[in-house]
C-alpha cells in the first residue's frame, strides 16, 4: 500500500497539528515503534503525549481486552453497575491507593483529560463557594473553556473565542530563575486585602509541565505550595494527566515530593492501553456532589426530558416549561382572546388613538413571561388582570 495523503487534505479540518511535522501515514504500532504503509519503522517518543506509558499494544493488556469483547463484555453502561467497574475499582484501591496509604474516592467524570480538570475545578468551586482558581505561567490544563482558563498558552487560549475568566496566573518554580523567593508574589497578594486577589477555591499545578516546555517543579517548592494551601484554606488540585501512571517514576508524580493532593485528576495512560479514559480523585470528606450533577451527557438529557414531561400530580397540567410550548401557552399571543389588551390598545397590541402619546405597547413576550411565573402550588394558568384606566 503506497502513503496517500491527499484524503486528508481533501476531507480532514485544517485544525490537525502533529501530523503537519510527520508527513507520513502510519499503519502499525507495537512497543515503543511505528511503521508507516511503506515499511519503514519510527522510534515514537512522542507516546500518544503520554497516553501511551505501557507502549502500542502491550501483550499484556492486549489479550484480557479482546477476550472481554470476544465474551460481549459491556463497553459503555453510563454510569450503571458493571464487573468491570468492580474489578477496577477494587484493584485500584489494592495496587495503588492502599500500599501509597491514600485515602480517595473515584469519580469516573468522562473520556479526556480536560474531563477531570473540568471537574476538579467544579467540585473546588462547589466546596468552598467560591469562584477564584490559582493557575500558573505556562500551564497547560486542557482544550474545554474552563480547562483553557487555568492554560497559559496564549494562542490555545485564543481559540476559546471568549474572555476566560475566574482564574489567576501566578509564577511557576524558577519563573524568575531563581532571583525571586518562591511564592513571594503570591503569598503577598492573599495576605493583602487591597491586592484585588479575591480568596481561591483551588491551585491547580502539574508537577511536571510537558505543553510548557518539560519543566519540572522542585519537591521543596512543591511541599512549599501545598503548605501555602493549606494555611489559607485553599484546596490543592494537581493535573496528573500527563505525568502521572509511573511516567515520572512513581504512580503519582506528586509522590516524590511526599504531598497529598485534596484532588487529583487522571487520564491517558490510566486506561492501560491508551483507550479514552479519566479519574477524578477527592478526599472523602470533599466528596460533595449531588447525583447527576456532573456527569456525561446522558444526565444533561434525563434532565432535559424530565422537564418536558413534569405534570402537576393534582390537576394532571403540565407545570414545566418547554420550548415546544403547550397549546395553552400558544394562546398568549396577539390577536389570540386571551392576550391581554390595555384600553386603547388594537387586538394585535400596537397603540391607537386614545392611548396616550409616547406610550408603547406590551411586549410580544410579556405576556409568556407572565404566564412562566405562574403559581408551581396549584399549576394555576391565571390570566393577568386587565389594567383599568383610572
Amino acid at each position: 500500500m503506497k502513503a496517500d495523503m491527499t484524503v486528508f487534505d481533501e476531507l480532514e479540518s485544517e485544525v490537525r497539528s502533529y501530523c503537519r511535522g510527520w508527513p507520513v501515514v502510519f499503519d502499525t504500532a507495537k512497543g515503543a515503534r511505528l511503521t508507516d504503509v511503506d515499511g519503514r519503522r519510527y522510534l515514537d517518543f512522542f507516546a500518544g503525549a503520554g497516553a501511551l506509558n505501557y507502549g502500542h499494544n502491550p501483550d499484556a493488556l492486549k489479550r484480557p481486552l479482546l477476550d472481554y469483547l470476544a465474551r460481549d463484555g459491556v463497553t459503555h453502561g453510563l454510569d450503571t453497575f458493571t464487573v468491570a467497574k468492580a474489578e477496577f475499582l477494587e484493584t485500584f484501591r489494592d495496587l495503588v491507593l492502599r500500599p501509597r496509604g491514600l485515602n480517595y474516592k473515584v469519580q469516573f467524570p468522562g473520556p479526556t483529560g480536560a474531563n477531570t480538570v473540568e471537574s476538579a475545578l467544579k467540585l473546588a468551586r462547589k466546596i468552598t463557594g467560591r469562584e477564584a482558581v490559582i493557575n500558573f505561567t505556562n500551564a497547560f490544563h486542557g482544550m474545554t473553556l474552563g480547562a483553557l482558563s487555568v492554560t497559559g498558552n496564549s494562542m490555545k487560549r485564543g481559540g476559546a473565542g471568549i474572555p476566560l475568566v475566574h482564574a489567576t496566573p501566578m509564577p511557576y518554580d524558577n519563573y524568575f530563575d531563581g532571583s525571586v523567593p518562591d511564592f513571594l508574589w503570591f503569598e503577598k497578594a492573599l495576605d493583602d486585602s487591597g491586592s484585588s486577589l479575591n480568596q481561591p477555591a483551588a491551585v491547580i499545578v502539574e508537577t511536571v509541565q510537558g505543553e510548557g516546555g518539560i519543566n519540572p517543579a522542585r519537591a521543596e517548592w512543591l511541599r512549599g505550595l501545598a503548605d501555602l494551601c493549606r494555611g489559607h484554606g485553599i484546596l490543592l488540585i494537581v493535573d496528573d494527566v500527563q505525568m502521572g501512571v509511573g511516567r515520572t517514576g512513581p504512580f503519582f508524580s506528586f509522590e516524590i515530593a511526599g504531598i497529598e493532593p485534596d484532588i487529583v485528576c487522571l487520564s491517558k495512560s490510566i486506561s492501560g492501553y491508551g483507550l479514552p479514559m479519566a479519574l477524578t480523585l477527592m478526599k472523602p470528606e470533599y466528596d460533595q456532589w449531588a447525583p447527576a450533577s456532573t456527569t456525561a451527557r446522558s444526565a444533561g438529557t434525563t434532565r432535559r426530558s424530565s422537564r418536558r414531561r413534569r405534570r402537576c400530580a393534582r390537576t394532571g397540567r403540565t407545570t414545566g416549561w418547554s420550548r415546544r410550548r403547550s397549546r395553552r401557552a400558544s394562546a398568549w399571543r396577539p390577536g389570540s382572546p386571551a392576550w391581554p389588551r390595555r384600553p386603547g390598545a388594537s387586538s394585535c397590541g400596537r397603540r391607537v388613538a386614545g392611548w396616550p402619546a409616547g406610550s408603547r405597547s406590551r411586549s410580544r413576550s410579556w405576556p409568556r413571561r407572565r404566564a412562566r411565573r405562574r403559581s408551581s402550588a396549584d399549576c394555576s394558568w391565571r390570566r393577568p388582570a386587565r389594567p383599568t384606566r383610572s
